[in-house]
């Protein structure tokens, strides 16, 4: 956050763990990562590691898995136009804010 403060940057920021996301918005992050569901899950979370690990679901089971579960979503996820990246590392972040 603190590198989006810095440069002023025009993007949107939105906490899914307040504010649900929906399937639309879910399919168009993904796209705008250019990335499956399965990449953006945060592995180290609890819940993860008591419901999901070693289990295989498809694209579509994923989708609805994180959009029951935001907090599974690897955050934080940074979206200008029509591109995003995860914020982790923050380089990511200053390379989208870059172009």
């Amino acid at each position: 956050m603190q590198l989006i403060n810095n440069a002023h940057a025009d993007v949107e920021i939105i906490d899914y763990q307040k504010a649900s996301i929906t399937k639309k918005e879910l399919e168009d992050v993904l796209m705008k990562l250019n990335m499956t569901p399965e990449q953006i899950v945060r592995k180290g979370e609890a819940l993860y590691k008591a419901n999901y690990k070693d289990k295989k679901f498809g694209k579509e089971e994923w989708i609805q898995i994180l959009i029951e579960n935001p907090i599974l979503i690897e955050r934080p996820i940074v979206v200008k136009e029509n591109k995003a990246v995860l914020g982790r590392p923050p380089e990511n972040v200053l390379e989208l804010l870059k172009n």
